[in-house]
């Protein structure tokens, strides 16, 4: 026998016993998977205002739990009141994280919070660091926010809150139940949570990862080694094809000049470790919202997550 067929059948003999051995054990799955999202704790997603897992076929985090999920991730997402404050949303956070720690067994989770999902988390963090990994923002409004400050001025209990928290609330209440969620709503508690003052209030009680100085960065880690990270999109509008962008763009109008991402001003979602506050992304567009109409020039929003999993892999979390 010529030595190439010789050569030949011991490739094919190798491949057939290599196959019929490790079938059960799925070596083609090994052989073709990826690692590059699994981190050694479960990630969970935490929504801000107006915030849900899913609704009516729309999810909150468009197309990213899947992405993380698809390369090692184990993923959460979490179901809070569309309004309530900070520490309402924190306890409704906290009651899930420890379902998800008891399931998986891991001990502690990493939160990533958009918009007040990062105040959310870290209201969790503060009571509970025996169960947080690490915390990364998404334009969270840790100084505030001037919408929440121009809304704010409407006098507790006056004319107009009379009239706007009945209505909110009820809108609020709705987008809820159609989510499946049944949790207590409260506009303006929300709204008081995440004006100036009520930032400022928050962070004097829970101070870990907040900048000193207006623009500056945090602490890169706070109780028990916890990690802090934070980034933020920087640009209202983005795709004329995306109705959401008229929301971000016309809400712009309140930040007094300030770069934003039509909600946030980048400088207040400074926390922890600023990883960017630049991208070319509006409030929606950082959760990948809507069906991923975003700017055509500026990295795919899930190419974000799917890098900064991949950060927290490498960081042991």
């Amino acid at each position: 026998m010529k030595r190439s067929s010789l050569f030949q059948t011991a490739v094919l003999t190798l491949l057939l016993a290599l196959f019929a051995g490790s079938a059960q054990a799925g070596w083609l799955d090994s052989l073709f998977s990826s690692t590059y999202t699994k981190t050694r704790y479960p990630i969970v997603l935490v929504p801000g205002v107006m915030g849900f897992d899913s609704l009516l076929g729309v999810d909150y985090w468009y197309r990213i739990p899947a992405e993380l999920r698809k390369d090692g991730a184990t993923v959460y997402v979490v179901q809070l009141s569309a309004f309530n404050s900070t520490e309402a949303r924190g306890e409704q956070l906290l009651a899930q994280v420890k379902q998800i720690v008891a399931a998986t067994g891991k001990g502690k989770v990493n939160l990533i919070g958009h918009s007040h999902g990062g105040p959310t988390a870290r209201y969790v963090a503060a009571v509970r660091p025996d169960l947080v990994a690490s915390i990364t923002t998404i334009s969270s409004p840790h100084k505030g926010t001037p919408l929440a400050d121009l809304l704010a001025k409407v006098p507790p209990g006056g004319t107009i809150e009379g009239v706007l928290a009945p209505v909110l609330d009820a809108f609020a209440t709705v987008v809820d139940f159609l989510s499946g969620g049944g949790l207590p709503q409260d506009t303006f508690a929300a709204i008081r949570s995440l004006d100036s003052a009520g930032m400022a209030a928050f962070n004097a009680k829970y101070p870990q990862g907040v900048p000193a100085t207006a623009c500056g960065q945090g602490a890169a880690t706070g109780t028990n080694g916890m990690r802090f990270y934070s980034w933020a999109g920087a640009q209202p509008v983005t795709n004329l094809l995306d109705i959401g962008d008229l929301l971000t763009g016309a809400a712009s109008l309140t930040m007094g000049g300030q770069r934003s991402d039509g909600i946030v001003p980048s400088c207040s979602a400074h926390f922890g470790t600023v990883l960017r506050d630049d991208y070319r992304m509006n409030h929606l567009d950082e959760i990948n919202l809507l069906f991923g109409l975003t700017d055509l020039f500026e990295t795919d929003p899930v190419s974000v997550y799917r890098t900064h999993a991949n950060r927290l892999k490498n960081a042991g979390l």
